[in-house]
């Protein structure tokens, strides 16, 4: 399966494992992702028209090694499926998303018309975030994940395409598992309240990926030195909910 995303440090960070994960599990992934720090939905559709060679090109969670395009990377495999998402801090305001979502999604079915589009999900900031977009949410975390929730909903519905939830799965954890429940002495997903964690945020991102392009549950073993028994629960929670 080859995988083109367009996206940000948020699919950097859902990336970064992903790779690894399906190797471990038997799968041949090839992950490419379009990095530019907090692109906008609207920022890509400028840097598609003007075709401008400004995304970091990164492949299989590894850092990047030249810049390309959109258009580029559109054509430059035969792609079997391609997602794309807004910019963390517009995540949860559809009206910041039209027209150039659907632009952007017309032209890449024109481009690689047998890709599955999926749109991505993403996730809250943590509690006590205080990244200046949280205040687009009353700077409140639940507040935040149901209004992307809703946005990403309508999204999905506008350009017929499935959605990678990772947001939801990321919401879940932090309310179920209480090594991870911050608000009251767990563990943050999150490294600097809104990018996830090295460890177990980027994980549970590639799980979530893993399984939803797959549809096959992770093999519950050891992985990267983390904690097992919270890598599995983490595990857990994917494979029942997804």
């Amino acid at each position: 399966m080859k995988l083109l995303s367009i996206g940000n440090s948020f699919s950097t960070d859902s990336h970064k494992f992903l790779h690894s994960l399906a190797e471990q599990n038997g799968v041949k992934l090839e992950c490419y992702n379009l990095f530019i720090g907090g692109c906008s939905l609207e920022t890509h559709w400028q840097n598609l028209v003007e075709n401008n060679e400004f995304y970091d090109l990164e492949i299989n969670g590894s850092e990047a090694t030249r810049k390309i395009s959109i258009n580029e990377a559109l054509l430059m495999k035969k792609w079997d499926v391609i997602t794309v998402q807004q910019a963390s801090a517009f995540s949860g305001m559809f009206e910041t998303y039209e027209p150039y979502l659907t632009d952007l999604v017309a032209v890449v079915r024109e481009k690689a018309p047998k890709a599955k589009i999926y749109f991505h999900e993403t996730w809250s900031y943590e509690i006590g975030s205080l990244h200046e977009g949280f205040l687009n949410y009353n700077s409140n975390q639940k507040e935040m994940h149901l209004r992307i929730k809703e946005a990403s909903k309508k999204a999905s519905d506008l350009i017929n395409a499935d959605i990678i939830p990772t947001g939801d799965v990321v919401q879940f954890v932090r309310e179920n598992i209480p090594e991870f429940d911050f608000k009251n002495g767990g563990i943050s997903l999150c490294r600097d309240s809104f990018h996830l964690s090295e460890d177990y945020g980027r994980f549970l991102a590639g799980v979530v990926w893993f399984k939803k392009l797959t549809a096959k549950n992770l093999k519950e073993q050891p992985f990267m030195g983390f904690d097992s028994e919270k890598v599995k629960k983490l595990i857990k929670v994917v494979n029942k909910n997804i």
